[in-house]
């Protein structure tokens, strides 16, 4: 009985804790991390409360996102680092292109709101 009730918990936590890494480049450094180490001072003034406070997620490279982005960058996809809280009157939210590596910063800017 033991075994039934221990087995689905180690399961669980060894997703949980594998899962954490996901978004982490080969370095160490959180995706999030790369992307803020990217910015300037004004913009790294325009995040309120932490670089953490962010959405990572892999997209396809579009028409939309293709003028934010270096014009050598050739791959079909990037990773978007949006900073939440991050946008003005005059603009939407701070976004970030990190490469598929997870460590080269390929272009930045805001998104439409």
């Amino acid at each position: 009985m033991k075994k039934l009730i221990c087995t689905p918990i180690i399961i669980f936590l060894f997703i949980s804790l594998t899962g954490c890494r996901v978004m982490e480049s080969k370095n160490g450094v959180s995706m999030e991390m790369v992307a803020y180490n990217s910015l300037t001072d004004e913009e790294k003034d325009l995040i309120p409360v932490s670089p953490k406070d962010s959405s990572v997620e892999k997209v396809a490279v579009s028409q939309e996102i293709v003028s934010m982005m270096d014009e050598e960058y050739e791959k079909d996809e990037v990773y978007r680092v949006i900073f939440n809280n991050s946008e003005s009157k005059t603009s939407g939210k701070l976004v970030v292109f990190v490469d598929l590596d997870g460590e080269t910063v390929v272009g930045k800017g805001f998104a439409k709101n």
